[in-house]
């Protein structure tokens, strides 16, 4: 029996996003829907992130702490549904993956199922540490989070720049090794210095994807609904709007409203 696989010429995998260490050019973008991910297969974007950020951005919540792994499950699946190009990689959410290597390799397994090639986990501690080295002995890609680790946002107190201090700073940067040792293919470093995410990257081997750390990581990450503009009165200082979408989107609907009130919609061309 016959078999066709995808060609990696086409397609990015594992490998070839690690292969894109040093050049600066992984660009990588949140999405949570088959729509937008089919907008996404037209563009040149390499990777893909079902972020748990959907706790936010979809369902309105203060933080990323409530979504659940059956709702990263059906994003991830929505997004694998418009995506053949770019390498998806799927949230674990909080409480999918720190209480046991067990349950993180089951959860883990649901998102791979759903159609994610890879899972990013937060943090760098031993304990997660270990958890991470677990997943990839079983096969399973991880890209690792450090810096602002929104799951942990009531520990450090809020969405805050971390690795300020000195003695933060040489954590992070061991952390960082250790991930790679542990076996992350890459790393997000989100919301640090800038110097702190140079030194980083340097000393890693794998690719770092900044998001607010400055422009010397191996690539950026921004949230597809931030880029778009799809909400005016977010404006972190490290986002920068491509599109103003609010405005048009208001508009159009506005316009609708009108037509219908009008009788001008639906047209005996829109009829049957």
């Amino acid at each position: 029996m016959s078999r066709s696989y995808p060609d990696e010429k086409k397609s990015f995998s594992v490998p070839r996003i690690m292969k894109m260490k040093g050049k600066g050019t992984l660009a990588t973008i949140t999405c949570y829907d088959a729509t937008f991910a089919r907008i996404i297969d037209k563009t040149p974007i390499q990777l893909v992130l079902v972020g748990d950020s959907a706790a936010n951005v979809i369902y309105g919540l203060d933080s990323t702490l409530p979504v659940s792994i059956d709702e990263m499950v059906m994003h991830t699946r929505a997004v694998a549904a418009g995506l053949s190009k770019a390498l998806l990689v799927a949230d674990m959410p909080f409480g999918s993956y720190q209480p046991s290597a067990e349950i993180a390799i089951t959860n883990a397994s649901k998102l791979l199922a759903a159609g994610a090639q890879a899972v990013k986990v937060e943090g760098g501690s031993p304990h997660i540490r270990e958890i991470i080295g677990k997943l990839v002995e079983v096969g399973i890609p991880v890209m690792g989070h450090l810096g602002l680790t929104p799951q942990s946002v009531h520990k450090i107190g809020g969405y805050k720049l971390q690795g300020k201090k000195d003695a933060d700073a040489e954590l992070m940067l061991s952390e960082a090794g250790l991930l790679e040792e542990a076996g992350c293919f890459s790393i997000v470093l989100e919301k640090i210095p800038a110097e702190l995410a140079e030194k980083i990257t340097s000393a890693v081997s794998v690719p770092t994807i900044g998001i607010g750390a400055g422009p010397d990581c191996d690539g950026q990450i921004l949230v597809l609904y931030d880029i778009l503009g799809l909400d005016p009165e977010f404006k972190p200082r490290f986002v920068r709007r491509y599109a103003e979408l609010e405005q048009v989107i208001r508009e159009a609907l506005e316009r609708y409203t009108e037509d219908v009130s009008r009788g001008k919609f639906p047209s005996e061309e829109e009829s049957f």
